[in-house]
């Protein structure tokens, strides 16, 4: 039994060992994911195992926990039964290969369905912190990388309640699929009935919220337990039954991300610690597994993707996205470790084999766009655009436009403007979410990758007039500047430093808007206004509410200035 001077003792050395090595990442500006595991390494010998497999397994629950609650089924809606395929395909055709080559191998069927589990499911937690950003998660392979990360926690939960079951038999197997369902039905009916009167009762309090909701969280761990089932389970149903729309609770789930920004970092440091120094059969294994992870399944994704009419970047971006080790794969391992199920050398095989791909997906995500290039420019993927011109509706005609890149707030102030100048336009989307929107609002668009030359050609850019960028991604602007070189057409681009503003209107950008400068001269201006008497301050207090309003709807900023620049 574990004392809790002893878990303390652990988690101290996991900190100042896991804080070096931070310093040294956010120093320059490197990747987080890396520096924690080799903290993990460094800590191992300071720390017993039975300590380290305890805090991986409470970590990684309450980490499940967390990015449960932040699972928003409209925003993956919209390529959901793409992604059930995808998911569904790749779990079986890697799974498949792992069980397959473990045997091959001579280890025992028993142990190879343990490699087969972990070359078939990704990780919820790497790839959703390797998206970056809002932005990135809104574009369509964020958009699937979500979605097939869900599906893939689906499928581990039931395997989880499958493998946790005291033997294979039909009744013992029922009766953990039998206990999931109930937690399942428990709840739905929290989130649907009592999660409101939470709220209610709360009093529009995010401490109580926040207590409430952990209150909850402990509660279905107890029922997990009581019932024989896998924390993990409790923990992944538990943040089901408190999942709202961010909107609804921003304090509570501002909570819930630092708690979760706390156990990420325990993962990846425990994670690092529990690696032991390899034999030669478990090198062995975790090099077959890591290939299978590293290489297969990335271009099983890319293949699935692409049979399902997606163009090659976003199949390919997806498929970085997914070329790790699931941490539920490692739960599973930890629980049959613990019960005499998984021997010790397919344990250390997928220990090893997950810490380097957790390492390689980081800085594959980090060089993304040179892999896709690399790949692309020796014709190792199939170009295809079925999608984009299912999607796109753009007279053959159109001539003198203005080209507006993204559809959120500011990009809808732009085509207002636009109609109300008679000016055509063609607006470039990669939103899945927003495509309903600009077959409604918009009278020509372009649903495509604005990194593809294709959606380019498609938007007729070379008898465009302007192009608006209300992106502010440094490779989408490199990629537009290169566009207008070969050109006759103004660029209007959007920075989030002043630095990059004026390295982009050196190098020919027409204007660059700067939203924290905006911000600072509206500020400015209001301030003027106040003090002239020109407005009141329940009057400025009503409109910021109104214009707050209004952002909320959207994650741009309003920028006017690129609607005077655009006229």
């Amino acid at each position: 039994m574990v004392s809790v001077s002893e878990l303390l003792t652990a988690l101290s050395v996991v900190f100042v060992v896991g804080g070096a090595f931070l310093f040294v990442a956010n120093r320059f500006e490197l990747p987080v994911v890396p520096f924690f595991i080799c903290a993990g390494l460094v800590a191992g010998p300071f720390v017993a195992e039975d300590l380290t497999l305890e805090l991986a397994r409470y970590g990684i629950v309450l980490l499940v926990f967390t990015f449960s609650v932040q699972i928003q089924f409209e925003s993956v809606r919209t390529v959901l039964s793409d992604s059930e395929v995808v998911a569904l395909g790749q779990t079986l055709v890697l799974g498949g290969l792992g069980v397959v080559v473990s045997v091959s191998i001579g280890l025992p069927a028993d142990q190879a369905l343990y490699i087969g589990v972990a070359a078939a499911l990704s990780s919820t937690i790497v790839g959703t912190g390797l998206l970056r950003t809002g932005r990135y998660r809104n574009l369509v392979y964020g958009r699937l990388a979500e979605s097939i990360h869900f599906v893939q926690d689906l499928i581990a939960i039931l395997l989880i309640l499958v493998l946790s079951a005291e033997t294979f038999a039909a009744d013992p197997v029922a009766t953990q699929l039998g206990y999931g369902v109930v937690l399942i039905g428990a709840a739905i009916v929290v989130n649907r009935q009592l999660f409101d009167l939470l709220g209610r009762v709360a009093g529009g309090s995010d401490e109580l919220m926040l207590v409430s909701v952990i209150a909850l969280l402990i509660a279905f761990l107890g029922a997990a337990e009581l019932a024989g089932v896998s924390l993990a389970v409790g923990a992944f149903v538990a943040g089901l039954a408190v999942r709202r729309d961010p909107t609804e609770h921003l304090g509570m789930l501002n909570g819930l991300q630092s708690i979760r920004d706390f156990f990420t970092a325990i993962f990846f440091v425990t994670l690092g610690t529990l690696v032991a120094v390899p034999t030669a059969e478990v090198i062995l294994v975790a090099g077959l597994l890591t290939i299978l992870t590293v290489l297969v399944k990335p271009a099983a994704t890319i293949a699935l993707l692409l049979y399902n009419g997606y163009e090659a970047r976003s199949a390919t971006l997806t498929s970085l996205n997914l070329a790790q080790v699931s941490e539920f794969a490692l739960v599973i391992a930890i629980e049959g470790l613990v019960v005499g199920r998984l021997a010790q050398p397919v344990f250390d095989a997928i220990i090893l084999a997950a810490t380097v791909t957790m390492f390689t997906s980081s800085l594959g995500s980090r060089y993304d766009e040179r892999i896709y290039r690399l790949l692309s420019d020796r014709g190792l993927l199939r170009k295809q655009y079925e999608n984009v011109d299912e999607r796109s509706a753009v007279p053959d005609d159109i001539a003198h436009h203005v080209i507006i890149v993204g559809y959120g707030r500011q990009g809808r102030r732009l085509v207002e403007t636009c109609d109300a100048r008679d000016r055509p336009y063609v607006v470039v989307e990669n939103d899945p979410v927003l495509l309903q929107e600009l077959e409604s609002q918009c009278e020509a668009y372009v649903f495509g990758d604005a990194m593809e030359q294709y959606t380019w050609t498609k938007a007729n850019v070379e008898r465009a007039e302007l192009v608006v960028s209300t992106v502010d991604s440094n490779s989408v602007s490199d990629w537009i500047l290169t566009l207008a070189e070969d050109g006759d057409v103004d660029v209007v681009l959007r920075a989030r430093t002043v630095s990059t503003a004026r390295d982009l209107l050196e190098r020919g950008a027409l204007y660059v808007s700067v939203p924290e400068v905006l911000a600072a001269e509206q500020l400015v201006e209001h301030v003027e206004a106040v003090a002239a008497g020109e407005i009141s301050g329940p009057e400025l207090r009503a409109d910021s509410l109104a214009e707050l309003e209004q952002q909320a709807e959207s994650e741009y900023y309003t920028t006017a200035d690129e609607v005077k620049a655009m006229r």
